[in-house]
């Protein structure tokens, strides 16, 4: 597929977009995953710890990428922006919050596979990231994946990403685990380790912090395909009507002006939108 390369944009613009076609609910029930819109609210799962993909603030704000989508969504579903209560999704966390109805629907760097999909139902896909690595801005000794071999590779304890690489794309590399993305960063930063790896989407994210932007490089390995869904109960309703909303983001250009306001910094090399239904292998 053709990437585009993301240069930084005005979070403005893309504020007046979603401003500019956010409009008031009708009558109605309050949300309950039918998707009828207009009720007193709408529960939707995000996570709370990602930056560029989906944060809780300082001040109590959620920002990212998939809070722009899902906030998109939610006003294609009948709902004001102060209508959507959002709930942390944790990786571990996020059938089970659809199987017992805590959330309407998740978006929350959720990828398709086929386990999660016997489980709930997804719209989308709305991204397709890619497994990659984060190195210095000068380094250029990891141009492809046997490079990570020799290198000090980080994990964050838990993730099977680095695992991954390690096991099956460069075995003699030097695995270590950190408790957060924020040590693995502070040891790139600092040399102790060599690179970082987890979604290019994520790791564009983090790159694209004020603290970190002309510091950190994506490599560019794309070391798998991960297709980002939106999840909802098995059977909802709202899966067809998502996918509608994400058809429309993408045609009026809001999906565009929402990637480049949360990894634009990052100098992100996405790809295109992706068909709804095309599940990238």
């Amino acid at each position: 597929m053709k990437l585009r390369k993301v240069t930084a944009a005005a979070t403005t613009a893309l504020v007046l977009s979603l401003t500019a076609t956010a409009c008031g609910g009708g009558d109605g029930d309050s949300g309950s995953g039918s998707g009828s819109g207009g009720g007193d609210k709408i529960t939707v799962g995000i996570k709370f710890d990602q930056p560029g993909i989906g944060q809780q603030t300082a001040d109590g704000d959620f920002t990212g990428f998939d809070v722009d989508v899902a906030t998109y969504v939610a006003k294609e579903l009948g709902y004001t922006e102060d209508q959507i209560e959002w709930k942390e999704a944790k990786s571990a966390d996020r059938e089970t919050m659809l199987q017992r109805g805590d959330v309407d629907f998740i978006a929350a760097s959720y990828s398709i596979n086929d386990e999660r999909d016997k489980k709930v139902d997804f719209a989308g896909p709305y991204l397709l990231a890619h497994q990659d690595v984060l190195i210095r801005a000068d380094d250029n000794s990891i141009t492809k994946p046997e490079d990570l071999n020799n290198k000090n590779l980080c994990s964050v304890a838990g993730s099977t990403s680095a695992q991954n690489v390690k096991d099956t794309i460069a075995p003699k590399a030097n695995l270590q685990e950190y408790g957060g993305y924020s040590e693995c960063l502070s040891g790139l930063e600092n040399g102790a380790i060599d690179a970082l790896t987890t979604d290019d989407s994520i790791l564009a994210g983090f790159a694209a912090q004020e603290q970190f932007q002309g510091k950190f490089k994506l490599a560019g390995l794309k070391l798998s395909n991960e297709n980002y869904g939106i999840g909802v109960q098995e059977g909802s309703d709202l899966k067809d009507k998502i996918n509608a909303a994400l058809e429309k983001m993408v045609s009026d250009g809001s999906w565009d002006k929402a990637v480049e306001a949360n990894f634009g910094p990052a100098n992100y090399e996405n790809e295109p939108a992706p068909k709804i239904g095309n599940i990238v292998k």
